[in-house]
């Protein structure tokens, strides 16, 4: 059995890591190949090119890279006819797996979405390319699930596989420590997450910092973190650090530890929201973008906010949004019914940041509250065992490559 695999961003290449390692838990004989990055490579699947390389964002970084992508999506055919895979298992990045999906299909090879895109939150008329191009959704959240079978895609609830990685601290704070014991005997440690990509980076990391330096000014005692993904962002941050004089440590590739240890955390929207979740972590989301990218993403987005752990939290996560020909003036205040305060914002939201983890800080039961309410979400939906799940979906139309049954009623509750 031959399965292709395809992921195009840092978080994916480990969704597929895991995938591939539970494939090969299953079938040891199985023949994994595709297109990803270093993860991948280390759980024995055989690259045809380092996808996560052309992680980009925003329609004129894609238009530049244009030509890199079709090259890819070529190459991934040749490999389709050089040996034909059972199956095409893609990973979220939805423009170019969009292109590998359609080569897939004229081949007549089955093809499963893994961690699909988030097209029920920015893109709701790719539902019709969806059920054109795709044989099954393997969905990561429960509304998302629902979306799907709504509109006649073929959906398996898997979970999402962010959780199989962090189940130790499902059951609550990794360290045992009680909310109210934060500050008591040392200082607050608080973490700042500019996120995985250049863009987020460029765009957050000021502000976020300067949230930070407010809580510093506030309560001095407090150990600032910040986490990034490599080395290379590990310096764009530390020089950014220093040009502010702040106090704070540079941390490359330990998020999932420093999270652990973290009483508070402001970072931008993401899949890691789900670890700060796993970890009972107060966090406030920041995300600034471009004037211009306010007033677009306002007529395209139809979900409530742009964190996970918010959209999970809420019976009404899928909603459009009040179109806006002119981005707001002024930070405009967070949803109170917001697990994570977020912003999403084009000017500066440190002030705001800063005034929820000062009040965390400050006000033990405040902090208690929010940790409440991650312990209540995390018993609905961080369940370990996504990677098996799709594991097992892949291999099913692996092994016959025709359409699996409508998804059944279990399916559904699931």
């Amino acid at each position: 059995m031959r399965v292709f695999l395809s992921a195009g961003e840092p978080s994916g290449d480990h969704h597929a890591a895991a995938l591939v390692r539970a494939l090969r838990r299953r079938r040891p004989d199985i023949e994994c190949v595709g297109l990803g990055g270093p993860e991948m490579a280390a759980a024995g699947c055989e690259l045809v090119a380092d996808l996560t390389q052309l992680a980009v964002m925003w329609f004129l970084r894609v238009i530049l890279n244009i030509h890199r992508f079709v090259e890819l999506a070529r190459r991934a055919e040749r490999s389709f006819l050089d040996a034909r895979p059972d199956a095409v298992v893609l990973i979220d990045f939805p423009g170019f797996h969009w292109w590998v999906a359609w080569r897939a299909k004229r081949h007549g090879i089955p093809v499963v979405f893994h961690c699909p895109p988030q097209i029920w939150a920015w893109a709701s008329w790719r539902a019709r390319k969806m059920r054109r191009l795709v044989d099954r959704v393997l969905s990561a959240l429960p509304f998302e699930h629902e979306w799907f079978l709504a509109r006649g895609i073929p959906s398996t609830l898997v979970g999402h596989p962010f959780f199989d990685d962090v189940g130790k601290q499902v059951g609550g704070r990794g360290d045992g420590r009680n909310p109210e014991a934060v500050g008591q005997g040392r200082g607050p440690r608080l973490l700042i997450l500019p996120g995985s990509r250049g863009q987020e980076i460029e765009g957050n990391l000021v502000s976020l910092l300067a949230a930070a330096a407010i809580v510093k000014a506030r309560h001095p005692a407090t150990t600032i973190t910040v986490a990034t993904l490599h080395e290379r962002h590990a310096g764009i941050a530390r020089d950014a650090v220093a040009a502010r004089g702040l106090d704070a440590e540079v941390v490359a590739g330990r998020t999932r530890s420093l999270i652990a240890l973290a009483d508070a955390a402001i970072g931008v929207s993401g899949s890691v929201s789900l670890e700060l979740l796993a970890a009972r972590v107060p966090t406030v989301i920041v995300y600034r973008i471009s004037p211009l990218a306010f007033i677009v993403q306002s007529f395209l987005r139809h979900a409530r906010f742009i964190t996970l752990v918010n959209l999970l939290a809420v019976d009404d996560p899928i909603r459009p949004t009040r179109p806006r020909w002119t981005p707001p003036r002024r930070v405009e205040p967070a949803d109170p019914e917001a697990v994570y305060p977020e912003y999403l914002c084009t000017t500066d939201a440190s002030r705001e940041a800063a005034a929820h983890v000062i009040e965390w800080f400050t006000d033990p039961a405040a902090r208690g509250r929010v940790v409440e309410r991650l312990d209540r979400l995390a018993a609905d939906v961080a369940h370990p065992g996504a990677s098996d799940r799709a594991a097992d979906a892949v291999l099913a139309i692996a092994g016959r490559p025709t359409k699996l049954p409508a998804a059944t009623r279990h399916e559904r509750a699931a």
